[in-house]
């Protein structure tokens, strides 16, 4: 038997998720490219037990978890505080990673909906550095992941004898500035060309670390931005099956954290791209409820900076229900970590303001969703239209028997894509037209007869041509707007060929099956 047929029958004999997710780990570590074949040839199957859902727990026990006791990845602290270049050029040159082109970095403190895990973070970056070769088509030996081990408040971690980072508080402020700083500067320094995937920073950090360097060197933040681009797909798909336009509708996010304000920013950007509304305009469509109630101007007293450009004129609401009879949203977009807080009452005024009600629960994981797709289904009396941050089983509908799929708003579908133009194109900055790029694409790849069904996003079995299409027209558009630099040979080969085209010849795939050689 094949070694990529053996480990996919070894990995399907295992019970339960978590052991599903060690096995793979495992087979990271004895046969990466069997691993690679595996992962490639059932992207589906196996995705839940790589990244979302599994990759929750996994992260909650990676102290104690066997296949993590090697990781795969670069640990800083603030012991490193000076010799953090000295640190990366040790971990480059024996980890193989002379030509690496993209860095997941989490410094642990929002892992999911999860909260502070701390150096267990680095499970995320780990998982994802995965996606980013097998939906990406990025040579596993060009991605690094990277936690910044700042401590941590979980006490329960820093008393587990077995736990790996620092046992303390964690460090703020200008000390934690300093040690980000200097990664990033040595990254530009060694690696200019390196992409960088800021991934489960805490609100207090994220905006201000993306702001302080995306426009110095590539980098993204995939809560703020990929989130944001794979759910503004979502909406712009269930749009046209509405035969709606994007002008035409109003946004209740539950939830004013990064992902849901970095949803609602890029909603203001097409808004005025796609929509021709003044920016007031575009803000005054995205309405924020946090714990406190909507978010207003009369509470500016008390609002993180980030919520800020949304606080509208408007009277303090304090219930979701209220806000949602008062605003009459089109769409209500959950990204609280509250489990329920969809509840029928909610979903059933969503339903009596829209024919089709756009409801998208999309905290993760399935423990923190807002509602379930079978609540959904059930109390919209199978009207709505439904996306997901975790996976939820299919629902038979009741009017005519037809088996409906809840749609996963998975950010895999995106930041591989977005990730490998960076890379092709020798992308200098990622903008926010680039994930605008990305999402037009995204959603324009569902037909009306699928989103009937559920599916506003391509099946994951589809994904290599997913990552290609977005992939592609993201890369023109660096070409176009001075952010890449191809060369003009490249270029060259990409307008005769297409740009499709040019870009599936650069996805790193792992070679036949003729050996078990390594990498």
């Amino acid at each position: 038997m094949a070694a990529s047929a053996s480990a996919l029958k070894t990995f399907r004999s295992k019970l339960l998720p978590i052991e599903k997710y060690s096995f793979l780990r495992h087979l990271q570590s004895a046969e990466p490219l069997t691993l690679y074949r595996v992962l490639a040839a059932n992207a589906m199957e196996c995705l839940p037990f790589v990244y979302t859902p599994t990759v929750g727990e996994a992260c909650e026990k990676y102290h104690v978890l066997p296949a993590t006791k090697t990781s795969f990845g670069l640990f800083i602290n603030k012991g490193d505080v000076g010799k953090v270049g000295a640190k990366l050029r040790k971990f480059i040159e024996e980890k193989d990673k002379e030509d690496v082109k993209v860095a997941v970095v989490t410094d642990g403190e929002r892992i999911l909906g999860l909260g502070d895990l701390g150096a267990n973070g680095m499970g995320i970056c780990e998982g994802k550095s995965m996606l980013y070769t097998v939906f990406g088509g990025v040579d596993p030996r060009k991605v690094m992941s990277v936690c910044i081990d700042v401590g941590t408040e979980n006490e329960a971690l820093r008393a587990h004898e077995e736990y790996r980072g620092l046992r303390e508080n964690r460090i703020r402020g200008e000390m934690y500035d300093e040690l980000v700083d200097e990664f990033m500067r040595e990254m530009r320094m060694q690696k200019p060309s390196c992409l960088i995937q800021f991934e489960d920073f805490g609100n207090a950090n994220a905006f201000r670390v993306l702001e302080n360097h995306r426009r110095v060197q590539p980098c993204f933040n995939d809560d703020i931005q990929g989130t944001a681009c794979v759910t503004l797909a979502a909406l712009e798909a269930a749009l046209r099956e509405q035969k709606k336009a994007l002008k035409d509708i109003t946004v209740l996010f539950y939830g004013a954290g990064e992902a849901g304000v970095g949803i609602g920013e890029l909603v203001v950007r097409a808004l005025e791209k796609s929509g021709g509304l003044s920016h007031e305009e575009a803000k005054r469509r995205c309405f924020f409820m946090d714990s406190k109630g909507l978010v207003v101007k009369s509470r500016l007293h008390e609002l993180q900076p980030h919520k800020i450009p949304f606080a509208h004129e408007y009277e303090p609401v304090k219930d979701l229900k209220t806000a949602i009879t008062k605003l009459k949203p089109t769409a209500l977009i959950g990204v609280s970590t509250i489990h329920n807080a969809f509840d029928k009452e909610v979903i059933e005024t969503m339903s009596a303001l829209n024919e089709r009600p756009i409801i998208f629960p999309l905290s993760n994981p399935t423990s923190k969703a807002e509602c379930t797709f079978e609540d959904a289904m059930k109390y919209s009396n199978d009207k709505v239209i439904f996306a997901s941050g975790s996976p939820f089983p299919s629902v038979v509908r009741r009017e005519d028997g037809v088996e409906i799929f809840p749609a996963q708003a998975n950010n895999a579908y995106v930041f591989p894509a977005v990730g490998l133009a960076s890379v092709v194109a020798d992308c200098k900055e990622i903008t926010d037209d680039h994930f605008l790029v990305a999402a037009e694409t995204l959603a324009s790849l569902a037909s009306n007869d699928d989103i009937d069904r559920g599916y506003l996003f391509p099946d994951f079995t589809e994904i290599e041509d997913v990552t290609a299409k977005i992939a592609a027209n993201v890369i023109e558009k660096m070409t176009k707007d001075g952010t890449g630099r191809m060369t003009q040979e490249e270029l060259s080969e990409a307008k005769r060929d297409g740009f499709e085209s040019f870009t599936r010849k650069r996805m790193w795939k792992p070679p036949p099956e003729v050996s078990h050689a390594r990498l």
